[in-house]
């Protein structure tokens, strides 16, 4: 291995311990704005170089001028580009590493937080967070046992926290078909012989336990209660602890709701946005101080430990600034549908057959969170 001082380049990992440690470095994106402004690293600072870099413009990085006591890595698509922006940081004197593998490589770091909610039961609620993708994901635990909501990341990652805390993962749960990431419930599966639990549809060819509406899932001595929210997926559920936590999928976010297009015609979209108003109403009006727990957020998530939730009432507010009546709802969602994920398509097919294809996953996954329309 070669000398520190002579590395050009940081792997995705070992950024994400950087900041995890809250190390001093300066993140600098080369990538066009728009790119930056709809996925990118927490804190990273933003200078459109990239055509300039590969035109050989020896001006290209003038335009920052980061602090000359800590490294600096230089952020692209791809980890090409920021190689150039590495070398001319280099010659001004910068300490610069270039992040391989780039953002493409990025969309695989996470980071955790927990989630403060009241310990009767015992249960504990850990917030998984892909912060280069946006998806959120949970291990529910008590009493030594524990459930994971929606999982995004590698399975090694929910199992070592459920042995960490003395828990036995017994159960994953889908609140839908996900179309922006591979659930990993069929690897979590396969290591730990637990059951995989999906909302009641026949769009599957794999064995499931099928969750139907108001049915409980028990975890140590607490239960969670499905219920049933279609408009994003017609099979989405919401998975509900008492009044104290509503995990909600891609129905109702912080601060947006669901799509309610992908994999539908224009007329079934349309049909989907109706049943999303109506799982809306029904979703807030539950209790005010329960905890919304969504499973996609369209921001980076720092490393600061604080969970991405809200109450309920405060999400209310954010959905009461959309249209109140049905009709107005539909056509303001459908104006409003954010550019369709990428590589969507095949993601739904290989869930929809639970299938996990070898390889490295962010070739279908990388690129910024789409799910949510915008309150």
């Amino acid at each position: 291995m070669s000398d520190d001082n002579d590395k050009k380049e940081i792997t995705a990992d070992e950024l994400r311990s950087w900041l995890e440690q809250k190390r001093p470095v300066t993140v600098v994106d080369v990538r066009k704005a728009a790119d930056h402004a709809e996925w990118s690293i927490p804190g990273s600072l933003n200078i459109d170089a990239h055509d300039a870099l590969w035109e050989d413009d020896p001006n290209a990085m003038k335009g920052i001028d980061p602090p000359a006591d800590r490294p600096v890595v230089t952020v692209c698509g791809r980890g090409r580009t920021s190689l150039l922006a590495r070398e001319q940081l280099e010659r001004r004197g910068f300490k610069a590493l270039s992040l391989q593998g780039g953002m493409k490589a990025w969309s695989l770091a996470w980071n955790k937080a927990e989630v403060p909610i009241s310990d009767k039961g015992g249960v504990r609620i850990i917030q998984f967070r892909r912060t280069g993708k946006g998806c959120l994901s949970y291990l529910v635990g008590s009493q030594g046992e524990a459930v994971v909501i929606d999982p995004s990341l590698d399975a090694e990652v929910y199992i070592s926290e459920a042995k960490k805390n003395g828990w036995k993962i017994t159960a994953t749960l889908d609140t839908h078909i996900q179309a922006d990431h591979l659930t990993r419930a069929i690897p979590i599966a396969a290591k730990t012989g637990s059951e995989i639990g999906l909302p009641e549809t026949t769009r599957v060819s794999f064995k499931y336990r099928p969750i139907r509406d108001s049915e409980a899932i028990t975890v140590g001595q607490v239960q969670l209660t499905a219920m049933r929210s279609p408009g994003h997926t017609p099979e989405s559920v919401c998975y509900r602890l008492d009044n104290r936590a509503l995990f909600t999928g891609d129905t109702l976010f912080v601060a947006g709701v669901g799509r309610p297009d992908l994999e539908a015609s224009a007329s079934g979209a349309n049909k989907r946005a109706h049943a999303l108003f109506r799982s809306l109403r029904h979703l807030l009006s539950l209790s005010d101080d329960m905890l919304v727990l969504p499973t996609h957020t369209g921001e980076p998530v720092p490393f600061d430990g604080r969970p991405i939730m809200a109450r309920l009432a405060d999400a209310r507010d954010k959905v009461n600034e959309l249209p109140q009546e049905e009709n107005a709802f539909v056509d303001y969602v459908m104006a409003r549908l954010p550019a369709t994920p990428p590589n969507h398509a095949a993601i739904v097919k290989l869930n929809e057959k639970g299938e996990f294809p070898e390889g490295d996953p962010t070739d279908l996954e990388a690129g910024a969170n789409r799910c949510a329309v915008k309150a």
